[in-house]
């Protein structure tokens, strides 16, 4: 592997309570209704399509820009008075940085993503981040993971992307990355999305660079077998006299 991508929200911060705390507030501020569905609709939406989502699902009266603005200013102010930086993030981010570029690619706002960073004492160790409101779609398109490979100028086959949730599981492998899954257990991705992911563990404490390094050595293997498969079964020839397998004859007529 030649990098590592990680996602913000439940992954290196325990922030999915404080997203809803903050984005409930501003709805009922302003003339919004809640329902049970509009927490897990917005996970991994980009901030233009939350606030859209908000306005037009939940009846915000507001434009969406200012919808986004409003919830950023009200995350912001709770972070202030508490980082909720989820156990083992400082010492995975710490113990992987040597190794390989990191980048965080993220739902968040990228003035939330910047803010908690700097406030965790961790910008100087990413190399890129990228909000989903700078690409066009949020997860689980592969938008933001693609765009987070190519300003490391890496291929995404070539990275780790650790994710938390079902949109973001399905993000990373569309965008061709490995993907790493912490299942956050408020939210927790449904069996099937889990099971897609390369890797699951239970809490980033157990992140290694062994763990990394397996996934390199795990690709390099399928590579070798799918080489194999193709020098065992090599394609037709076109040109070749060959005309396939023999026909069975023909049944005999019962006398």
């Amino acid at each position: 592997m030649e990098a590592v991508v990680f996602d913000l929200d439940g992954v290196l911060v325990d922030s999915e309570q404080l997203w809803d705390e903050a984005r409930r507030d501003v709805a009922a501020r302003h003339g919004g209704r809640w329902h049970d569905r509009a927490t897990g609709d917005m996970q991994g939406m980009s901030s233009v399509e939350w606030s859209a989502y908000m306005h037009d699902s939940l009846g915000v009266q507001l434009p969406p820009g200012q919808i986004a603005e409003l919830v950023a200013d009200e995350l912001l102010r709770r972070y202030a008075d508490h980082l909720p930086l989820l156990p083992g993030a400082r010492q995975a981010v710490e113990r992987l940085a040597p190794r390989w570029p990191l980048a965080v690619a993220s739902s968040a706002n990228k003035t939330v993503i910047d803010a908690v960073l700097v406030a965790a004492r961790l910008e100087s160790c990413f190399s890129v981040t990228v909000s989903s409101e700078e690409v066009a779609r949020g997860k689980p398109s592969p938008d933001v993971y693609l765009e987070a490979a190519r300003r490391l100028h890496v291929a995404p086959r070539h990275c780790v992307a650790i994710e938390d949730s079902a949109n973001g599981i399905r993000s990373g492998l569309a965008a061709g990355l490995h993907v790493l899954a912490i299942p956050n257990p408020a939210y927790p991705p449904p069996p099937a999305v889990l099971a897609l992911a390369d890797v699951v563990l239970g809490s980033l404490g157990e992140i290694t660079e062994e763990t990394i390094d397996d996934l390199e050595r795990r690709d390099r293997v399928e590579a070798r077998l799918d080489e194999q498969e193709e020098q065992s079964f090599p394609a037709s020839d076109p040109h070749s006299d060959w005309a396939g397998p023999p026909t069975a004859p023909a049944a005999t007529a019962a006398r």
